[in-house]
């Protein structure tokens, strides 16, 4: 998810309602692991003998061959002298990222939208969204889903998460704007420590002049987002995309006059929610409570 281009290459064609399967291992990943795998068994090494010069366990081995874990640099450097000093892995470690890692497939394609978009808009009404979610909030959130995920697995969805939310840091002059429903900071996990830790880690990351945060209060009432969570984004070629994500499934929209549609949906509530301010002052009444 995570190292942005211009551009979009042809592997990123944009056709609405690709539905993919979660990608365990990445392609980079995936890619580096085999050529370490080839690189070993042309020198004539078992996992357990290749992981002793190398210094890492033969599980170790394993999961940067079959792409599930991220090679130290060290792994990466004693890997080449014990190959022959080839080149291979440097070069081919350079292109590492942890971009796809942790990522459903179905979400991919907007995650490098995201990376060039000239502004982003965010209407959520299940839960924070990711860009905000302090670490608590993000752990408690992929210990909860099911399938159980293995802790390697958790800690790497931990990590592209807080990745991700770099942008709002990294690019200053990048309009956020977030949109979420009162209940959903109103919902507890852990304790009131925790809960009071995610209310500042969305007042602090909402803080920003470039990130816009409102909440819809409880009496607000109907509005015209009610259909579901929804993200809305620019690209500088003045080219419009939305995002729509439910249970197993996402989906990116292309059509210029369903974008268009929501966009709409969403400036509507955006007059309808509390300002900036107000909001703030919500959430900080809401971390007095706990």
């Amino acid at each position: 998810m995570n190292d942005g281009t211009g551009s979009l290459d042809d592997d990123d064609d944009l056709t609405a309602g690709d539905v993919e399967r979660e990608p365990d291992p990445s392609d980079s990943l995936r890619t580096f692991g085999a050529v370490v795998q080839a690189l070993r068994e042309h020198a004539g090494l078992s996992r357990a003998e290749f992981g002793d010069r190398v210094r890492f366990s033969k599980h170790t081995v394993e999961s940067v061959e079959l792409g599930r874990r991220m090679p130290d640099e060290s792994f990466v450097e004693l890997g080449e002298e014990v190959t022959g000093n080839t080149g291979a892995l440097r070069k081919s470690a350079k292109f590492l990222t942890r971009g796809e890692a942790g990522l459903a497939a179905w979400f991919r394609r907007w995650a490098r939208l995201e990376r060039i978009a000239v502004s982003l808009c965010t209407y959520e009404c299940r839960l924070v969204p990711g860009l905000l979610q302090s670490e608590g909030y993000a752990r408690a959130v992929f210990e909860g889903t099911i399938p159980v995920v293995t802790d390697e697995q958790l800690e790497t969805l931990l990590a592209v998460r807080l990745e991700r939310q770099r942008m709002l840091h990294e690019r200053p002059t990048v309009p956020f704007s977030f949109i979420v429903e009162e209940h959903v900071f109103r919902r507890r996990f852990g304790d009131a420590e925790q809960m009071r830790a995610m209310l500042d880690h969305v007042l602090e990351h909402s803080a920003p002049r470039n990130v816009t945060l409102q909440v819809v209060p409880l009496e607000g009432g109907l509005h015209a987002c009610l259909d579901g969570p929804v993200q809305l984004l620019e690209t500088r070629e003045g080219r419009r995309f939305a995002y729509s994500e439910g249970q197993q499934n996402g989906r990116l929209i292309t059509d210029v006059k369903e974008v268009s549609l929501l966009q709409q949906r969403y400036d509507t509530l955006r007059s309808q929610a509390l300002n900036s301010q107000d909001s703030r002052g919500l959430l900080e009444r809401l971390r007095g409570e706990l």
